[in-house]
């Protein structure tokens, strides 16, 4: 082992450079040269691109955002379709992959991403492909760790956005409706909504009422609480309800979710008469600096994942065990979503502090 090639796949968040740079100065540790693989999978096939990621490419990574090497979440390593369902990727793209790591003299991968990233990464290495896994999502939703990088980064935005719509949400005497992301998990509506103090979080674990949102506005408006901060996940239903979708499915591709936040927003106002305004946070979450949680939680992550290669432990995750960083087979992680317990600690915890969460 002398060269190893990193990719990155799925959606950007902070911390995928850190992991990066994490990876290169490991690697670099121990004699190993790293290439960096641009534009997802599809970098290793003809015409390849790649960059080495020497001491000059990878300085100033560590609080930058994004990732120098672009990314990918459709084209043809698309390993999800649909509300999840997953793909079998063609044997000639797998074949392509290892032609391409021969010609680049690419001893194993370290593959950045999520659930369908990690998907593909278990694929190829059912195929025979020396690869090793690191887990990156901000909605926090994969098993096999306690968190993903990226997921503090994500609630940090979020938490800062209420703070900011506290204010005005009291001035004018409104309700505020915030949507965050979280197609299937209420990760980042759940701790954002406990730390920056709303009255109502609406997440996809736990189906909603109109009947049970608005009575907490009343509520609030009998003690003399003329305002309302409502957090609403994008993947968050009315009980009996589908997704609420911004856009068409396209194919292989899952559907794009999106517009809840306006959905709920019209109707506190239509049923309470209060004046009440919608805020999408969107992309706002996946940029920026990373926190200084994932700086060090993308170091570590970066650093064990070199360790798996060096032992030659082929086929996992590397994973915040709680105290300290641990792998599990990627097959492990893939394919199940960690989602919220509705009866959990923080859940409960809410619950407790007098926030509704719709039910």
């Amino acid at each position: 082992m002398n060269k190893i090639g990193v990719v990155t796949g799925g959606g950007d968040c902070p911390g995928l450079n850190t992991v990066i740079r994490a990876v290169a100065k490991a690697a670099a540790q121990r004699g190993w040269e790293t290439l960096g693989i641009l534009g997802g999978y599809e970098g290793l096939l003809e015409p390849q691109q790649y960059v080495p990621l020497d001491y000059k490419a990878i300085g100033g990574l560590l609080n930058r955002g994004g990732t120098i090497l672009g990314t990918a979440n459709r084209g043809k390593f698309s390993a999800k379709t649909g509300h999840g369902e997953t793909r079998q990727l063609p044997r000639e793209l797998l074949d392509g992959v290892r032609e391409g790591m021969k010609k680049l003299g690419l001893g194993a991968l370290v593959s950045i991403g999520g659930d369908g990233s990690l998907t593909i990464a278990h694929q190829m290495c059912e195929a025979g492909i020396p690869i090793v896994g690191v887990p990156k999502t901000i909605d926090n939703d994969l098993h096999g760790t306690l968190m993903t990088f990226g997921f503090d980064s994500a609630v940090a935005c979020a938490t800062d956005a209420l703070d900011r719509l506290h204010t005005t949400a009291e001035s004018h005497r409104r309700v505020m409706v915030l949507e965050v992301m979280g197609r299937y998990a209420g990760w980042i509506a759940l701790y954002a909504g406990v730390s920056g103090g709303a009255d109502v979080i609406l997440i996809p674990e736990i189906p909603f009422t109109y009947e049970s949102i608005c009575a907490k506005v009343k509520e609030r408006e009998a003690l003399g609480k003329h305002f309302t901060l409502v957090v609403v996940a994008e993947g968050a239903k009315e009980k009996g309800a589908d997704f609420v979708t911004s856009a068409g499915q396209e194919a292989n591709r899952e559907a794009r979710l999106g517009g809840i936040g306006a959905v709920v927003t019209a109707e506190i106002e239509k049923r309470t008469g209060k004046e009440s305004r919608n805020c999408v946070l969107g992309h706002l979450q996946r940029g920026g600096s990373p926190t200084t949680f994932d700086r060090a939680l993308c170091s570590m992550f970066g650093a064990h994942a070199v360790e798996l290669v060096a032992a030659g432990d082929f086929g996992k995750m590397v994973g915040f065990v709680g105290a300290g960083v641990g792998s599990v087979p990627i097959i492990e992680a893939i394919g199940k979503l960690k989602t919220v317990p509705p009866d959990g600690t923080l859940a409960r915890t809410a619950r407790a502090l007098g926030i509704s969460l719709g039910d």
